[in-house]
């Protein structure tokens, strides 16, 4: 067998892409690209392909794509101008539609199947309870060698703040416990945040993009120079929904007004919830400015100092690390999803309002510690590079595969049991999402067990039968 014939293949599939600038369009992007970087894996990265009408709900802008391979390049560009290598992964889509109640991409269809039976390997599920709530097709496990699951949103949390939050949260807990648990091999879970799940790894295996860690490089010489390298306050930047922090940052500004007189502060952002936050914001003594969303590596970021979130929905917050990258001071709450932050200096705790107010003032008042060499490093992509390789084992998958294959018994009849179990469980998942009734009864989008007409045009799919065919 020739040296790609041994290659692994990593099919990466992740529940947004650009233009759309969350976490889970950014993040596997960066991911595909370095784990592609030195040559010895094939990568392929999966994303979501949505037709027009869906895509003017969600990509900003106004940006949208007439076709996929239009959209691969804008988002190769994005990455190229980002990085300083050439990228090495292939680019696929799946179709997608977006749920407007849930603010989310949702796959249709066997998304499975956009990686052929041959190159099938390992595939690293980025949200694996969004992309298999509603999953009608082959097994995961099944189809692939090797799945690992990488949990990155912190949905019960999300789910709380809705109406009967607390009854939603246990179904929902329930349910990605059995979705997760069907379709992974591997779960990582991104900081303890996030709902615990069996045989579970805590990891942060993000890194920043390359460009905050430049800008920090350039804030420090400055400071070396002995210019004055921020000359701006505080700043928030994120998606403009209450549940993004919004809420709990105006509550502590406006219960503390006295304390914090002469504060000023930026939001910037856009969402769902931007007109409520201008109004929540004009009831404000302090000055606090609110700003359209932009990229948070833009020049107007540069100057600010101290960069305030106290969200505790986020699960590992990017722009947190990409604040610390660029050389500023972060002020958080003391909550688990921080805890990797926690680590390097400029990284401010609270625990409450009295501490908030303590560690605004000071951090206001003097400078950010320079960044070290190995702080630097640890916020890399090449460093989260290595965990997520370390964590997932992949080094040592083909060996376990093997053994397992080569077993001719059972090691035990719990084992066996456990297996059976699974496979039932799996087999009432297929049934279940195979219905129109049943999945809309779990939220499904209607008409999201295949794909229109119009996407298989789009995608180069053949145009399903009225009843889809069912495998498994």
């Amino acid at each position: 067998m020739d040296h790609k014939q041994k290659q692994q293949h990593i099919a990466i599939f992740t529940t947004a892409s650009l233009p759309w600038l969350t976490g889970t369009a950014v993040n596997p992007l960066f991911r595909a690209a370095y784990l592609a970087k030195d040559g010895e894996r094939k990568v392929t990265l999966v994303i979501p392909w949505l037709s027009l009408k869906h895509q003017k709900l969600v990509y900003p802008r106004n940006i949208t794509f007439t076709s996929p391979s239009e959209q691969e390049a804008y988002v190769r560009q994005w990455l190229q101008e980002r990085i300083s290598f050439q990228c090495g992964f292939k680019i696929c889509c799946y179709p997608g539609k977006f749920a407007k109640d849930k603010g989310s991409i949702l796959p249709v269809g066997d998304i499975t199947d956009v990686i052929s039976d041959e190159e099938a390997d390992i595939a690293v599920l980025e949200e694996p309870e969004h992309l298999t709530w509603f999953h009608h097709g082959k097994r995961w496990k099944i189809k692939f060698r090797l799945v690992i699951g990488i949990i990155h949103t912190n949905y019960l949390a999300y789910v709380k703040r809705e109406k009967n939050g607390r009854l939603k949260a246990l179904l929902l807990r329930y349910v990605n416990g059995w979705v997760v648990g069907i379709y992974c091999h591997k779960v990582i879970r991104l900081s303890a945040a996030t709902q615990d799940y069996t045989k579970s790894i805590i990891c942060n295996v993000h890194g920043v993009n390359p460009k905050f860690l430049e800008i920090g490089k350039k804030k420090l010489e400055q400071q070396k120079n002995g210019e004055q390298p921020f000359s701006k306050g505080a700043y928030y930047i994120g998606k403009m929904v209450w549940s993004k922090g919004y809420k709990e940052l105006l509550k502590l500004l406006h219960d503390h007004q006295k304390e914090l007189a002469g504060l000023e502060v930026d939001l910037y952002g856009s969402g769902e919830d931007s007109d409520q936050v201008q109004e929540a914001v004009k009831k404000l003594d302090l000055l606090v400015r609110v700003n359209p969303g932009c990229d948070h590596a833009s020049l107007v970021f540069h100057d600010y100092k101290v960069f305030l979130n106290p969200s505790t929905t986020d699960v590992v917050c990017t722009t947190t690390a990409e604040a610390l990258a660029m050389g500023k001071i972060v002020i958080c709450a003391n909550h688990t999803s921080n805890d990797f932050f926690k680590q390097f200096p400029n990284c401010r705790t609270y625990d409450n309002s009295k501490g908030f107010i303590e560690v605004t003032c000071k951090a206001l008042a003097e400078q950010p510690a320079e960044l070290t060499d190995e702080e630097r490093y640890k916020l890399s992509w090449e460093a989260a590079t290595e965990r997520f390789l370390r964590v997932a084992e992949l080094d040592k998958a083909s060996a376990k595969k093997v053994a397992k294959i080569s077993s001719k018994s059972f090691a035990s009849t719990s084992l066996s049991f456990k297996k059976n179990m699974e496979d039932a469980s799996a087999y009432i998942h297929y049934v279940a999402s195979g219905f129109e009734v049943s999945r809309r009864a779990f939220g499904a989008i209607p008409g999201s067990l295949q794909p229109d007409e119009e996407q298989c045009k789009e995608l180069g799919l053949t145009i399903p039968a009225e009843e889809g065919s069912s495998r498994h």
